[in-house]
């Protein structure tokens, strides 16, 4: 795994424009179809991540919850998936569907979201 410095924004701070396609869905959503007056959150996300892994059943839980109470969630991938294929967008529904995703799961194939 390789090391890339986080740039913390203020908080707050909107989040610029995007949109990306949701891998269960198909559909095209963007930051205004996520945005709530609550608050959103939005998580960089991968299938291969230990870390990931590890907190899947927990973010569930508190994404449940959450949205109940008018807060969205959305996670995004968006990783090389030539050196990570389980990372690509089937294996991205796979995982989604199996786990139950209650949130929009979005491919980032330009990375230009996560940059």
């Amino acid at each position: 795994m390789s090391l890339t410095e986080s740039n913390m924004l203020e908080l707050g701070t909107l989040a610029p424009y995007f949109s990306l396609r949701d891998v269960v869905s198909d559909e095209m959503i963007s930051i205004d179809d996520l945005r709530s007056d609550l608050g959103t959150v939005i998580m960089f996300w991968c299938n291969h991540c230990p870390y990931v892994i590890h907190v899947t059943d927990m973010v569930l839980e508190i994404a449940e919850k959450y949205m109940m109470k008018g807060f969205n969630f959305a996670a995004i991938s968006s990783n090389n998936i030539e050196k990570y294929p389980q990372d690509g967008p089937e294996k991205m529904r796979q995982l989604a569907e199996e786990k139950n995703y209650p949130f929009p799961y979005l491919f980032d194939e330009s990375q230009n979201v996560a940059k």
